[in-house]
């Protein structure tokens, strides 16, 4: 099987720090679920990684009424690679993360929302140690100063309001037009 693109790369990338989620055997694959309300997004990703699936997406009746479209791509080593990356005994934040814009911009769509003016990437998943990963690279690579902000009782980081402007125009020119309304400016 080919290798993989850059533009490929960075949504894996991004949809595994977001929603993607992965399972491994012999070789992995990746699987992309979201409410059937963000069809035209997974058709996106399916877009960008047909040449990986078998089987285009499809609804499905989750718990309750909710309604999901997903797809699962094709067991293969080139994602195995990213499995062990981002995977020990729970999903990890590798420390040879490459953060660029649009792995940046698919994980706000996947887990990113916004409050007023103020934007949020919804880390909970991640132990305190990998957040604050997340904090530094934000900060060394796009001068993005984040924090940790309460939910509840786990954390998330939140960009104060001239950052979230900031973050904004970075991740703006990738957002797709089904999810602009997760943009606070």
């Amino acid at each position: 099987m080919g290798s993989l693109s850059e533009k490929q790369k960075s949504l894996i990338e991004g949809c595994l720090l977001g929603d993607g989620y992965m399972r491994c055997k012999t070789n992995a694959h990746l699987q992309i679920t979201h409410s059937i309300n963000q069809k035209d997004y997974v058709d996106w990703k399916y877009k960008n990684l047909s040449e990986f699936v078998l089987t285009p997406p499809k609804s499905y009746k989750g718990n309750g009424m909710r309604i999901g479209y997903r797809f699962f791509t094709r067991s293969l080593p080139i994602f195995t690679n990213y499995y062990l990356r981002f995977y020990k005994k729970q999903k990890i934040v590798p420390r040879d993360l490459n953060l660029t814009a649009l792995a940046l911009a698919i994980w706000y769509m996947d887990d990113g929302s916004k409050s007023g003016r103020s934007c949020y990437l919804n880390t909970q998943k991640f132990t305190s140690k990998d957040q604050e990963f997340l904090i530094n690279v934000l900060r060394k690579r796009y001068g993005l100063q984040a924090h940790l902000d309460k939910d509840k009782k786990y954390y998330r980081l939140r960009f104060p309001l001239e950052d979230s402007r900031k973050f904004s125009r970075i991740v703006g020119p990738f957002i797709l037009p089904s999810m602009q309304y997760k943009l606070p400016i």
